[in-house]
């Protein structure tokens, strides 16, 4: 197929296309020194650090390498971002990796993308002055949801902030494998409907590890398939020859920088080596390799520009250039100083210490922790819906930086009426309806966050969060696994919990998995003060944050007071002590702290005992040295929750109590939480699988006795 001949897509209106000026253009002698150079990488690699066993990983570029390069470019704009995946180093040779980094990262040494946190292959590249290669991740299509919101982040920065991006675009690159993930279908539906400036670069060698195309796509075409698309322009080409492939690549570049909408460049490439170097593909007919063989761009590549661009002696002179640079970066690289097991723990979180090298477009967009500790208190009393929709109001009007958006928290204002008003109040551009697609809507606030937004995301129910589990994780490892170099706080609000009933699609809480989750913090107010103050920290600091929001204390009379005022801040891993006491420790938090104060009050007016009921408040970090400080004094604890018995966060604190303050201890510590079952729906079952006030008296008596 002629590549400078696009297959339009019916929603690309007349087609008009801004000229890339073919292949012209290009620096043909750059091309080929870093061709030659990304060869060279590879050959090292396969050859010696391998055999040596120096690395672990190696993903060969060969037959992707000419496509990148040229992408690289039309790179130009210090506002472009690009995603990759684990073929993607000739683009980062592209956009300015020096080789001694490029070695270092396989090589697990000082420096290398991640500082031996995360695979070689696994890059990344803040480039202060030029385009960014944000960080890559190592599960297959995670690349695109985080590009589509840093396209979307660039057009809000243009429209609603006034800054210079118009020209700026957000590329995504993948296999084609790739394209059969949910990671693909959202970015392409969010980008298509937003109508952004990302281009969608599809590197097609025909296989996903041993699985060929036509069982990834129908027809083992994904640009054909998509022709019809709407609002999606097709380019679709040969990726190794040289002139098609440059034609081909500057009309799509142009296409969404003139445009300011999306487009899908996919190009034929040849996959030379395996699929990663333990790969012999065996899988694959004689035939076919000797064919693909015959498509290796390099060679292509040396016989369009010798002898019309540059002589055979030249190319020679390169190709001896690139192996001496290879291997004086290898003698660099191996020289680093070894990793210090001693520094693996740094960079989980944000330390003020610490100093900040975030890439991205982060910069002056980030909110330090300020704000008032002192309660200015309102008149009135409001529930911790009210609270939380204040809040957001607040921070909304203080930073414009500030995006709320979700399910239905737009026109609706929430399922839960959280947003309420807010879109009216501060634009659709700041508070907007999403389609329904969890990957997508924490996907895209990632991106946004790593182009200087901060993204407020809400997931309407707790369980809905399972599709966008990918995407959490790898958010809240950004910073550790990249070694500091980028980060993206979000703040996640997080519905969930029974309500008037249950069921077990609505009314998980499920804390204990974000309390797992490498990098979160995990707010679990149970009151409108403590939500208010919470929620503006979250939104005032720089980490990801999961605040989950309770049904049954959205409008609870338990949960209201006073509005704290719209300066106030509660730092994180404080707990509160919501009544003292000598007798035993309760350690709990969310919906059980008003359920606990219930039957503690029952048992004082029984004179069995006085109960200290502590209220965590936040589980990332918890307050330990309240609840071993109150252990310590009454020799006693009970822990309650709602999340299920086994591998509940009770287990840790329990575990915590035993370890450090077990001679203080005049009862075994104990749990009382919901059984190991989904939450169930009747009310009168629910009743019997959630602690009760009734539970928790007869487990605080069972302790008093013991």
């Amino acid at each position: 197929m002629a590549a400078a001949t696009p297959l339009r897509g019916s929603g690309s209106g007349n087609g008009s296309r801004s000229s890339g000026a073919g292949s012209a253009s290009f620096d043909w002698p750059e091309v080929a020194r870093l061709m030659l150079l990304s060869r060279a990488l590879d050959s090292i690699e396969e050859e010696q650090l391998l055999p040596q066993g120096k690395l672990f990983y190696q993903f060969s570029a060969r037959g992707h390498d000419l496509a990148q390069l040229l992408l690289a470019q039309r790179l130009n704009n210090p506002a472009d971002a690009v995603n990759g995946y684990y073929r993607s180093r000739p683009m980062m040779l592209g956009l300015g990796l020096d080789p001694e980094e490029a070695l270092a990262g396989p090589l697990m040494k000082v420096g290398g993308f991640s500082d031996g946190r995360d695979i070689g292959v696994v890059f990344n590249l803040p480039n202060p002055n030029g385009p960014k290669m944000l960080p890559m991740c190592g599960g297959v299509g995670a690349q695109y949801t985080p590009i589509a919101g840093w396209a979307q982040a660039l057009r809000y920065r243009e429209q609603a902030l006034g800054e210079a991006c118009d020209e700026a675009i957000a590329v995504a690159m993948g296999g084609d494998a790739s394209c059969a993930t949910n990671g693909f279908w959202s970015a392409l539906n969010i980008a298509t409907a937003q109508s952004l400036p990302m281009l969608f670069f599809v590197e097609d060698n025909g296989y996903g590890i041993s699985v060929p195309s036509t069982v990834q796509t129908p027809g083992g075409n994904i640009a054909a398939n998509l022709a019809s698309y709407g609002n999606l322009e097709i380019f679709d080409g040969d990726g190794t020859q040289p002139e098609i492939a440059a034609t081909t690549i500057s009309d799509a570049v142009a296409y969404v920088r003139g445009q300011r909408r999306p487009a899908m460049l996919r190009l034929s490439v040849p996959r030379l080596s395996g699929h990663s170097a333990q790969d012999t593909q065996a899988y694959r007919p004689d035939a076919e390799l000797e064919a693909e063989g015959h498509r290796d761009p390099l060679a292509r590549l040396h016989d369009f520009l010798v002898p019309t661009q540059m002589s055979e002696h030249d190319w020679q002179v390169h190709a001896e250039v690139a192996s001496a640079t290879v291997e004086n970066a290898l003698d660099r690289a191996l020289a680093r100083p070894s990793l210090d097991p001693a520094t693996v723990t740094r960079f989980v979180f944000s330390d003020p210490q610490e100093a900040q090298q975030i890439g991205g477009l982060r910069g002056v967009g980030v909110a330090p922790l300020a704000g008032s500790r002192e309660v200015q208190a309102q008149p009135g009393r409001v529930n911790m819906l009210a609270a939380i929709r204040r809040t957001l109001d607040a921070e909304l009007s203080r930073n414009e930086r500030m995006i709320v958006f979700g399910e239905d928290v737009g026109a609706k204002g929430g399922v839960h009426g959280a947003t309420l008003g807010l879109a009216q109040r501060h634009g659709e551009a700041r508070v907007f309806d999403t389609s329904l697609n969890e990957e997508g809507i924490i996907g895209r606030a990632v991106g946004m966050a790593m182009a200087g937004l901060l993204p407020v995301p809400e997931i309407q129910f707790r369980k809905y969060a399972d599709p966008a589990e990918e995407q959490l994780n790898d958010c809240g490892s950004m910073r550790w696994r990249t070694g500091n170099r980028f980060a993206a706080p979000i703040v996640v609000r997080m519905p969930g919990g029974f309500f008037r009933c249950g069921d077990p699609w609505h009314s998980q809480t499920g804390e204990v998995k974000w309390a797992h989750a490498v990098g979160w913090k995990l707010a679990f107010p149970s009151n409108a003060e403590d939500a208010t103050g919470l929620l503006r920290s979250a939104l005032r600091g720089d980490d990801p944050v999961i605040f989950f929001e309770h049904r049954a204390l959205l409008d609870a009379a338990s949960a209201r007071t006073e509005y704290p005022g719209d300066d106030y801040v509660l730092p994180f891993g404080q707990a509160r002590v919501v009544r003292p006491g000598d007798a035993v420790t309760l350690v709990t938090w969310g919906a059980m702290v008003a359920r606990a104060e219930q039957a503690c009050t029952t048992l004082a007016a029984a004179g069995v005992g006085e109960v200290e009921v502590i209220d965590l408040r936040t589980l990332v970090p918890w307050d330990r040295e309240c609840v071993l400080s109150s252990v310590q004094r009454t020799g006693r604890c009970l822990i309650v929750h709602e999340d299920n018995l086994t591998a509940g966060f009770g287990a840790e604190i329990a575990a915590t109590i035993t370890d450090e303050a077990f001679f203080a201890l005049d009862a075994p510590v104990r749990r009382l939480a919901m059984a190991d079952i989904p939450s169930p729906h009747s009310p009168a079952l629910l009743e019997a699988a959630v602690p009760t006030p009734k539970d928790i008296e007869h487990a605080l008596r069972a302790l008093l006795e013991f």
